[in-house]
């Protein structure tokens, strides 16, 4: 699962808008916003599995541990 803050950190580290993000995942721009919202809002389980691969194919990988959540930008340089 991919958290508010998660989608917030990761658009950040690839200079991403909310545009552009709606625009690779084939979301609307309404659901990605109720996603980054710390509101509470109820979002589709759809959103979140169009947003999560949209990122790791950019090269961000999302941390999950108990110690908690985070996000990373893996330089894919040199693999094939």
């Amino acid at each position: 699962m991919i958290t508010a803050r998660q989608s917030r950190a990761a658009r950040a580290l690839l200079g991403w808008t909310q545009e552009t993000l709606a625009d690779k995942a084939r979301v609307s721009l309404t659901a990605l916003k109720r996603l980054e919202s710390e509101s509470g809002l109820e979002v589709y389980e759809s959103t979140r599995d169009e947003v999560r691969p949209t990122f790791e194919h950019a090269g961000i990988v999302l941390l999950n541990s108990d110690q908690g959540v985070g996000v990373m930008l893996v330089d894919r340089k040199g693999q094939t």
